[in-house]
């Protein structure tokens, strides 16, 4: 399986972006975010990477875009998912993980979910694919909220992800 970080280096890979609207006056700490992506039709591309504070969009989701005056692509709506999920995991620095976004990545690796981390923010964006454990998985994410390891968002989730509640 290709991993996010192996589909960046495709030749045809295209920068897209997405305006993030404010939750409160400090998140998310920009007004954008830029992902790459892969042209699959006019005005449409697949996403090819996690997004970071991006809502509602996962790896592999296809949104429209749209092109403006100065060239810049921008996305305007998902028009197919792919069943993906993107989790987003807060790794507390006073923690007993140190803010360590590798040690997380690890503890996820052998449930088949991928990530990427921000140094800046501790911050780990993780893909969980539906033919993972679905279960497994939420009980990891929980059991490192309540042992004091992080704090977790679901940025995109599926009807079989909202079915565990």
């Amino acid at each position: 399986m290709r991993t996010s970080q192996d589909r960046r280096s495709e030749p045809d890979v295209v920068r897209v972006v997405f305006e993030l609207p404010r939750e409160d006056e400090d998140w998310p700490p920009a007004t954008s975010e830029r992902v790459w992506a892969f042209p699959v039709a006019e005005n449409r591309v697949e996403v090819a990477n996690i997004p970071f504070f991006v809502r509602g969009i996962a790896l592999g989701d296809v949104v429209r875009t749209e092109v403006d005056d100065e060239g810049v692509l921008w996305a305007r709506e998902a028009v197919e998912g792919s069943n993906n999920c993107t989790i987003r995991v807060a790794v507390f620095r006073d923690g007993a993980l140190a803010g360590d976004r590798r040690a997380v990545l690890d503890m996820f690796a052998p449930l088949g979910v991928e990530g990427e981390g921000i140094a800046q923010a501790a911050l780990v964006a993780l893909n969980v694919p539906p033919t993972v454990d679905l279960p497994a998985v939420r009980d990891l994410l929980q059991r490192g909220e309540s042992q004091g390891w992080w704090d977790y968002e679901e940025g995109c989730t599926t009807p079989a992800w909202r079915a565990l509640e």
